[in-house]
């Protein structure tokens, strides 16, 4: 369990990996775990929302893109044949907190049309190859997520 800027209780993912990456990240104020391990050094973002069932705050961190001042995350679950809980939580409730590097705002989460998708889907894979995959490993479509930072 770890506490946001306001002093939520926030927990953190059961992934041991994500879990590690995300308090490196939210403990060095965002100056290190910024990247994903490994040699593709995709950028990566926390992602804290709402349980759609607890109602309680949960972080995963997650690799993203930036489409103007909006940024992109994949649901892809490895190529899994269901969404990850996450996604489906986002559904529930839109309303997010994000931390990029050394910034923390809140943000809404709009999942894109299949036309959106299309558009920024050639250069999410360039990001991080792997995600070309995933989608040949499953029937579901692997939603993308558009995260628009609230004014205010």
């Amino acid at each position: 369990m770890a506490q946001d800027e306001t002093g939520t209780d926030v927990v953190i993912s059961p992934t041991g990996w994500v879990a590690e990456q995300a308090r490196l990240y939210e403990e060095s104020g965002g100056t290190e775990g910024t990247t994903i391990p490994g040699p593709m050094s995709a950028p990566c973002l926390l992602l804290d929302y709402q349980g759609r069932n607890s109602g309680k705050w949960r972080r995963t961190v997650l690799i993203y893109d930036r489409d103007g001042d909006d940024y992109l995350i994949v649901a892809s679950k490895g190529g899994a044949d269901q969404h990850p809980e996450w996604y489906l939580n986002l559904e529930a409730n839109p309303d997010v907190r994000l931390r990029v590097e050394t910034e923390r705002f809140a943000a809404r989460a709009e999942t894109l049309s299949p036309e959106e998708k299309a558009r920024v889907w050639p250069h999410l894979v360039e990001i991080f190859p792997p995600y070309a995959d995933y989608q040949k490993k499953t029937e579901r479509d692997i939603p993308v997520v558009r995260l628009t930072r609230i004014k205010g």
